[in-house]
């Protein structure tokens, strides 16, 4: 048996909105400590790590261990009807197998959709060494991303330990952004080693804008020509992690 309730239905559609942009069906774990997510979107260049912890819901029960395969953005649409200050009820039918959405509100919804077949192979952490790790406010790494998006589809990102830098060349403008340690946007850093990496900005600026409505802070790690880790600190008990391939550059 699996059902859960959350009155504030928004921070439920919030977490998975930011699912939603990575990936179109997801399997959800499930089970007594709460519910969890790790996928790789269709190209294999980014995955997301989701995880909301039991108490981060009002009610929680779930009595055995399950795996349930969802299309998120069907899923969204329903999420999409709850207003503010509305609750929202999942539900799992064991008879008819089908995911029950109940909004409860100005007047009571209920919904039903279609588990799918569970076809995707397990996904493992990945195993990185991080020689630079920085702190950001959400909206400020968000502002910086749409600076550079102005001139190119990608952006370099390096770091040195007293500040990072951003820099984007397109055919006719370039872009550099500096943010030093203790400004407003730039909150910590640590850095073993010089590191410096080259990303597509199309999934930076759609994963952190789609994470800023569940967080304020984020915390970035990478290596040279190495995937990057987005850790977005959650209002929730619970984690929204995303991984990048770097774009490798040609000299």
């Amino acid at each position: 048996m699996f059902s859960v309730k959350m009155t504030d239905a928004k921070l439920f559609r919030d977490a998975v909105n930011a699912i939603s942009t990575l990936i179109d069906e997801a399997t959800f774990s499930i089970d007594q400590e709460g519910i969890k997510l790790r996928a790789m979107d269709p190209s294999r260049v980014a995955m997301i790590d989701f995880a909301m912890q039991k108490t981060a819901f009002d009610e929680y029960v779930c009595t055995e261990n399950l795996k349930i395969c969802l299309n998120i953005g069907e899923l969204l649409k329903l999420l999409r009807r709850a207003g503010k200050d509305e609750s929202v009820e999942l539900m799992l039918d064991e008879k008819t197998g089908r995911f029950k959405v109940t909004i409860r509100g100005k007047y009571t919804r209920a919904f039903s959709m279609p588990t799918l077949e569970i076809t995707e192979e397990e996904v493992p952490t990945p195993k990185i060494t991080f020689n630079a790790k920085i702190t950001f406010t959400t909206d400020g790494f968000r502002q910086a991303l749409e600076d550079v998006a102005l001139v190119s589809d990608h952006v370099r990102i390096e770091m040195d330990g007293e500040r990072a830098l951003m820099n984007a060349k397109g055919d006719l403008m370039g872009a550099d952004i500096e943010l030093k340690k203790g400004s407003d946007a730039l909150l910590d850093m640590e850095v073993k080693e010089l590191s410096k990496a080259t990303f597509s900005l199309s999934y930076l600026s759609e994963i952190v804008k789609a994470a800023a409505a569940t967080s304020d802070i984020v915390a970035i790690e990478f290596s040279t020509d190495m995937p990057i880790r987005l850790d977005f600190r959650q209002r929730y008990d619970g984690k929204l992690t995303y991984y990048l391939a770097p774009r490798i550059e040609v000299e």
